[in-house]
């Protein structure tokens, strides 16, 4: 029997050192960091949508309203040519479409010197879009102001049952100076119950300002984020304000882009450059890295996400450059003390529960565990980092707080947990590939019946599929 069967077997009747013992392979001192396991998934055409999102049914845009460039700088607002939302009131029904136009004058990327102004969404919303775009597929206009209310985005309230649409292409967001807002791009989105659902679509976009670059409440929520590039946030309160803040939703899709730091003070750890309490997270070659904004680079882990559901990572590439403060031990927190989503988004207990003990070999039971695997994560830093992942314990009740906070975290075994992570070929700067004890394992053989996991579509079935999406 190897240590890593007894530390196994231990494990699974309540020994808490048990998986301290077990030697994990992966990192420079682990041993080799090849895996036979390849990460596997279809390439998303261009201008298209991931197969999960339904997008049968959408209506177009009852109203298409043209910004033009020259004469809005001018006038230092919209000014439009034909119908304008001044002329419907302010109040558009049945969705909208903005179109920027690209270019000035002089044949230059087009910047208006303003934060947009969104018209206001009255009536019916099942199955209506509101987008804002360019003019030109693939060339980017730019919104710059000092204006400390800086945002930009879309308010839907009590959407209910019903399905909407946003989508923002080819649009950059430069507001330096904008303390006020929520986020740069906030998506105002409340008061959705299943099968209700918002999707949000950002593509070639580059945001900077506001208390969170992008900010994205919780609930019913769909986001998909491809070749964009999101850099910090402007706000006073550092440890509680991010480059991205996606609270309790269904699914964030990041694709192709960058996360960069944010404001941060000397005697403060400052935010996350990418927290995410998504269901179900998915990263497709993704950057994430502290380069400061204003200030030294963050301290906190760059990346923030939950361990009560399911992360499908692929060429994940954190850069850690050297913070003023203590820096924070891991890069990739998988928090596990608070709950962020509806009591209805997760499939199992997010506490622990007596009615669940791990098997003795979890690698056969990937399907019945809340999952994150990990391709080919990168790691580029000031130090040799000890670890670059931190799963967290499931706890043993919540308290009145909103949002729910998880207490006994640190008091329950690892047999009472129902999650564990996989991480294949991480590379770069680091002693070993997970830090405290857990349902972990570096390269590992999977069983055949575990090879779904490596199919990012297969994953995303099964982690929707349990909750009736």
């Amino acid at each position: 029997m190897t240590i890593k069967t007894l530390a196994l077997i231990l494990a699974a009747a309540g020994g808490a050192a048990a998986l301290a013992m077990a030697p994990r392979a992966g990192s420079p001192a682990e041993g080799p960091a090849s895996s036979p396991v390849q990460p596997v998934a279809a390439p998303i055409p261009a201008d298209s949508y991931p197969f999960y999102m339904p997008m049968q049914g959408l209506k177009r845009p009852a109203n298409k309203f043209l910004v033009k460039c020259e004469a809005s700088r001018r006038a230092g607002r919209e000014v439009y040519a034909g119908a304008s939302p001044q002329s419907v009131g302010g109040r558009v029904e049945g969705g909208y479409e903005i179109v920027y136009e690209a270019s000035d004058a002089a044949g230059q990327p087009c910047v208006y010197p303003f934060s947009p102004s969104m018209p206001q969404v009255v009536g019916a919303l099942h199955n209506t879009q509101y987008i804002l775009r360019s003019s030109v597929p693939g060339r980017q206009v730019t919104f710059r102001t000092r204006d400390e209310w800086g945002s930009i985005g879309v308010r839907l309230l009590d959407f209910g049952r019903q399905r909407v649409h946003f989508e923002m292409r080819d649009i950059a967001v430069d507001f330096p100076a904008a303390v006020q807002a929520k986020g740069a791009v906030h998506l105002e989105t409340f008061g959705g119950q299943a099968p209700g659902l918002f999707s949000a679509v950002i593509r070639r976009c580059k945001v900077f300002g506001g208390k969170n670059g992008l900010f994205v409440p919780g609930g019913q929520t769909m986001l998909y984020v491809e070749d964009s590039e999101f850099n910090g946030n402007i706000g006073g309160n550092v440890d509680q304000e991010h480059t991205t803040y996606i609270n309790g939703i269904l699914v964030s899709h990041l694709r192709n882009s960058v996360w960069r730091g944010q404001h941060a003070w000397a005697d403060q750890a400052s935010g996350h450059q990418l927290k995410d309490k998504a269901y179900l997270r998915v990263y497709e070659n993704v950057t994430v890295s502290n380069t400061p904004n204003g200030g030294p680079p963050s301290a906190m882990p760059p990346v923030d996400i939950s361990a009560m559901g399911f992360t499908w990572s692929n060429n994940l590439k954190i850069v850690r450059l050297a913070p003023q403060q203590a820096v924070r031990e891991s890069l990739v927190d998988l928090r596990s003390e608070i709950i962020y989503g509806a009591p209805g988004m997760y499939p199992w207990n997010p506490l622990v529960d007596a009615r669940w003990r791990m098997p003795a070999a979890p690698l056969g039971v990937l399907d019945q565990v809340y999952l994150s695997v990990f391709f080919n994560t990168k790691i580029e830093s000031f130090r040799t980092e000890p670890f670059v992942f931190a799963p967290r314990p499931q706890g043993t009740h919540v308290d009145g707080t909103i949002p729910p906070n998880i207490r006994g975290n640190e008091m329950t075994t690892p047999a009472q947990q129902r999650q564990v992570s996989l991480a294949f070929n991480t590379s770069g700067r680091f002693t070993r590939t997970y830090g405290k004890p857990g349902w972990t394992f570096v390269n590992p053989a999977l069983p055949a019946g575990a090879m779904w996991v490596s199919d990012r579509d297969a994953f995303i079935r099964h982690a929707l599929k349990l909750i009736g999406r």
